[in-house]
């Protein structure tokens, strides 16, 4: 596997593409989404989506009085989008970069994952209007990480923009917070330690690598000759720790002006990077890792994280970008 950074191509006209939808989920999404997109110099597209009723007819008398009402209801979505949209422009009236606004009909997965080829990243809220209360995450950011063809930033309610007035509002706050990546030492984590880099140099932040080392009673599966004596415990972290530096030494000499620090720390992935997101102005994952099934679109760790996170987490669909 090489070094380029991957999503990062002319081809990805769009630059950064938020879905929006009127929402206070989709505000935050859209304020994250236009820092990263005037931060990195690159296009800001804002799209909404609407969804058409199917047609459905009873019969000879229905096919006669229903294309009116049914005209009527399209014109309504069609508006509603246009209503989203333009509260997005208000919104963004001070922005100083490129920024485009489009609808487009479909469902809002189906449309974004279409979308995402074209961008170098995809930015949702955690939850949109369609959203149950008390639901953990929406069914657009549950599902659009695993069939993103970039890389996905869901941001959750905890997202709080910096306060400022006209352009200031979306000028990098130079947050004194990390950027995280949480990898797994496998081949696909150098995809992650790219993107996780390329955002850090863009925050002007910090850069924190983070292995997990499962409990003894977990990680022994993989490692059966293993005794539970606490000083293997030690050695074994000391050699992740090892392997975790030797990993990461190609990219301290590519980004040689960044902060990089690595560790191995012993506990559930899940709980060691949900921890991380709050102080974090990032935590970068792979959508897959060293224990997912081949089947699974979705890594566990990844989605548990995007349910739990208290900051913003881009999932980086390592296979996508691995061909």
């Amino acid at each position: 596997m090489n070094d380029r950074v991957p999503f990062a191509s002319s081809g990805r006209d769009l630059g950064v593409l938020v879905g929006v939808d009127g929402s206070a989920h989709a505000r935050l999404a859209l304020h994250f989404a236009a820092v990263n997109a005037l931060s990195s110099n690159t296009a800001l597209t804002v799209v909404a989506v609407y969804r058409l009723p199917p047609m459905m007819y009873t019969g000879e008398p229905a096919i006669l009085v229903t294309p009116e009402p049914r005209a009527e209801r399209d014109r309504a979505e069609r508006d509603r989008a246009e209503t989203v949209l333009d509260d997005a422009r208000k919104y963004l009236r001070d922005y100083p970069g490129k920024v485009t606004f489009s609808s487009a009909e479909g469902s809002p997965t189906g449309v974004l994952t279409e979308l995402s080829g074209r961008a170098q990243t995809v930015v949702v809220g955690s939850h949109g209007r369609g959203g149950f209360i008390g639901q953990l995450l929406g069914s657009v950011a549950a599902a659009l990480p695993a069939r993103s063809q970039c890389p996905t930033v869901v941001v959750p309610k905890d997202y709080q923009p910096e306060a400022g007035q006209g352009p200031e509002l979306f000028a990098n706050a130079r947050d004194t917070g990390p950027v995280v990546a949480g990898i797994d030492l496998s081949e696909r984590s150098r995809i992650v330690l790219l993107l996780a880099a390329r955002q850090a140099e863009l925050f002007a932040a910090p850069l924190q690598v983070l292995t997990a080392m499962p409990l003894l009673r977990e990680w022994k599966y993989w490692y059966p000759e293993l005794e539970e004596f606490e000083t293997i415990t030690e050695r074994r972290q000391s050699n992740l720790r090892a392997s975790a530096e030797k990993e990461i030494a190609w990219l301290r000499q590519r980004h040689s002006c960044l902060e990089i620090t690595a560790d191995v720390e012993l506990g559930a992935p899940g709980d060691l990077l949900e921890a991380k997101t709050r102080a974090a102005q990032l935590t970068v994952v792979g959508t897959r890792g060293r224990g997912t099934m081949k089947s699974t679109l979705l890594g566990s760790v990844s989605r548990e994280l995007l349910n739990r996170a208290q900051g913003p987490v881009m999932v980086v669909p390592t296979e996508t970008a691995a061909q």
